[in-house]
């Protein structure tokens, strides 16, 4: 069940994304509305992932896990029935509140039910693979609705999809609480309700229209009064929403950071490249779906023996060798143009999808084993919360540098092309005002022909930057895997005997761990618990 919850909260994100191009000319957007359809998703789910994690702890984690599949199904719904851009917006943010609800439940629900920690990787594998086939099977769909159907289509799946794993859970699952006497912690929710929301919205308003407008300075200083705030009510909280004692563990800090930085260079990556597919290369979305589909599908072949690797390599090691991976495949597409080949954008998706691969289900398992097991559904929820976070300024950040530096460049290349004067004028104030796709309605002529080629031409300059500020953030994130994860050296029999009762999972050390709140302290405890072998066996 907690399989199924992960695919129908990540179908809609592929879906949507390589389906922008038909959406935004059904609806006549602009580029900057069209980034606001995938972060009205992907923001409700960062801004409420933490909250719905704390209602799954005191209410019952199969009611919010049914409650979240309820919301999925709603929300496709209303996008169902879209006829503008605002109605499209709703269904997506009420998609993305279900989708919060079901990312930490599940992995919730995955440490109740199976309690060893060694056990627990496997499943939290399975986990991560169901997560890359929504996003493997998403681009394939709505590639072939949107070769027969209308766009709205695309949205379809998801209600049967969440209608049959709520029939299917209310009699199999069983529900489950946290122990110790959690509350809800409304003033941590709110402030950092707010934060997200306030700090996700100025950068998307910032990149779109200017970083000195009125509107962005005060969200951006909001959300920074709102995350100050955040830590305040932490701190004064006798069951605080999100507990800063576990950033007191290397390995989940490490993770949190890794999480934040990977998924705002790839799905920012996404739609880019989705964006490159459709309007420079000019492919319909089938197969800008079976291009996409490299990626995920090569991290799940990638990802099924990392949980096995987990057992002998170092996650940092896995981890940081992933992220370079990625790193790579990216800096490695900085030389596509128009006329690149199928053959030679492949194998660079498959290395990403590798490299992906193999930081997913080390980065999750490694995540939860970082604290006492009484603090896990909070560790999966705010790993997830950072991963969401990141996935909502993706889009924003890296489609702000791509428009930016495509209209830079753009009137070189209309004088390039030929096209120049009253025209080309015409065409750069286009751009400006109502994003890259506007130009492409307009009546251009016999110079179309010319124009679409100097846009094809901007829009690669403004790719290979993205691509470059991706590359950088993978290998920050490297960078920030081999730092925090190193383990620490122990010496004297006393330090080995603590590691190995670590290690061994004895109860009374969880005991006292969960009695004094503290989280373990390093890569190699967080490691051990799920993975490591014992520590007599240990590599250096």
């Amino acid at each position: 069940m907690a399989c199924l919850g992960v695919f129908v909260a990540y179908l809609p994100i592929t879906t949507v994304a390589v389906s922008l191009p038909a959406i935004q000319r059904a609806l006549s957007t602009s580029t900057a509305q069209l980034s606001w359809v995938q972060d009205a998703f992907v923001l409700p789910m960062a801004a409420f992932i933490l909250t719905a994690g704390v209602f799954g702890d005191v209410h019952g984690r199969k009611k919010v896990f049914q409650a979240g599949l309820f919301c999925c199904a709603a929300g496709a719904a209303v996008a169902l029935c879209a006829h503008d851009i605002q109605t499209l917006w709703a269904g997506q943010a009420l998609a993305g509140l279900g989708s919060a609800a079901l990312l930490p439940t599940t992995l919730a629900l995955i440490s109740h039910a199976v309690p060893d920690f060694r056990e627990r990787g496997k499943f939290i594998g399975m986990w991560a693979m169901a997560m890359l086939a929504a996003l493997a099977v998403g681009p394939v769909i709505a590639g072939v609705i949107l070769d027969h159907f209308s766009w709205r289509w695309i949205y379809l799946l998801s209600v049967p999809f969440a209608l049959v794993a709520m029939a299917v859970a209310a009699p199999l699952l069983t529900d489950s609480r946290a122990p110790h006497g959690r509350r809800l912690d409304w003033p941590g929710q709110i402030t950092a309700a707010v934060a997200v929301t306030a700090l996700v919205y100025g950068v998307i308003e910032g990149g779109a229209d200017s970083f000195t407008a009125t509107k962005v300075i005060a969200a951006l200083a909001l959300g920074v009064v709102a995350l100050i705030a955040f830590v305040v009510a932490e701190k004064r909280s006798d069951s605080p929403m999100l507990d800063l004692a576990v950033f007191r563990s290397a390995a989940f800090t490490a993770t949190a950071l890794v999480a934040l930085i990977t998924f705002l260079g790839l799905i920012g990556f996404f739609f880019v490249l989705s964006l490159y597919f459709g309007m420079v290369q000019q492919l319909g979305t089938l197969e800008a779906g079976a291009r996409l589909l490299l990626v995920p599908v090569a991290a799940i072949v990638a990802g099924a023996p990392a949980g096995r690797l987990m057992h002998r390599v170092p996650t940092r090691w896995m981890i940081s060798g992933g992220l370079l991976l990625i790193a790579g495949s990216l800096l490695a597409m900085t030389n596509l143009d128009a006329d690149t080949s199928y053959g030679s954008i492949a194998w660079r998706l498959i290395v990403l999808g590798v490299g992906l691969g193999l930081v997913t289900t080390p980065m999750t398992a490694t995540a939860v084993a970082a604290v006492p097991h009484h603090l896990a559904g909070m560790a999966s929820a705010a790993n997830n919360a950072f991963r969401q976070v990141g996935g909502a300024l993706g889009p924003a950040v890296l489609g702000a540098l791509l428009s930016t530096r495509a209209v830079h460049s753009l009137p070189g290349h209309l004088a390039d092309a030929g096209v120049t004067g009253t025209q080309a004028h015409t065409v750069v104030a286009t751009a400006k005002e109502g994003g890259l796709g506007a130009v492409a309605g307009m009546n251009l002529g016999s110079t179309a022909h010319q124009v679409y080629g100097a846009l094809g031409d901007s829009l690669l300059d403004g790719m290979r930057l993205c691509l470059v500020v991706a590359a950088a953030l993978a290998l920050t994130a490297a960078v920030c895997a081999v730092v925090l994860l190193r383990p620490k050296h122990r010496t004297g029999t006393g330090a080995a005997r603590t590691a190995d009762t670590t290690q061994h999972g004895n109860p009374a050390s969880s005991a006292d761990r969960a009695q004094h709140r503290t989280p373990v302290a390093s890569a190699e405890t967080a490691q051990a618990p799920g993975t490591a072998e014992p520590s007599g066996q240990r590599r250096g």
